[in-house]
């Protein structure tokens, strides 16, 4: 008996200084698309006990989930993709992408001009015009992940104004995944 295929959940996580609601647009735009959508907050009390939450919460889905995060959202799902077993892929928006054990201040530091300073199959979307995260720190990053890259000219806040190109990398995704 085979079994059929399953598509993905999408579980959007946001970065600090937001919340859910930042995805807003993406979420209507996989919604119109036929994916099942989840936005559960981010604690945003460090990415241990971020990435921990977020792990339990996955799990209790129970079902293959692509993670995407926003921002600093970018090291949870990193650490989670690692712990949770059901993580199918990862979407890294204007995110970090970091290393196991690298720091974001360490990141921060290599990329100073900026007012802020795993074996999962992954994408990244670039903000051409981020000022929050150096865009060269993101594809350095999306690089080193092996990710599949999307440049889009944007700022930072990139799932808030162009939620529809965002929405397309996620489906990307699912498509591949699921």
């Amino acid at each position: 008996m085979s079994t059929p295929d399953i598509t993905p959940t999408v579980a959007l996580v946001h970065g600090a200084f937001v919340d859910a609601s930042s995805w807003n647009g993406v979420i209507a735009e996989l919604k119109a698309a036929g994916l099942d959508v989840v936005a559960p907050p981010n604690l945003l009390r460090g990415v241990g006990v971020d990435a921990s939450y977020l792990t339990g919460f996955v799990a209790a889905l129970g079902r293959p989930v692509i993670l995407v995060g926003h921002s600093y959202a970018g090291a949870v799902i990193s650490q989670t993709g690692s712990d949770a077993t059901n993580v199918a892929g990862l979407v890294y928006v204007a995110a970090y992408a970091p290393e196991a054990g690298e720091t974001l201040g360490a990141i921060n530091a290599r990329y100073p001009d900026v007012p802020l300073s795993a074996a999962l199959p992954s994408w990244a979307v670039v903000a051409t015009a981020d000022h929050a995260i150096h865009p060269n720190a993101e594809r350095d990053m999306a690089k080193r992940a092996g990710s599949e890259v999307t440049e889009i000219g944007a700022s930072h806040a990139v799932p808030a104004t162009h939620p529809a190109d965002v929405a397309a990398v996620i489906i990307r995704a699912a498509k591949a995944i699921g």
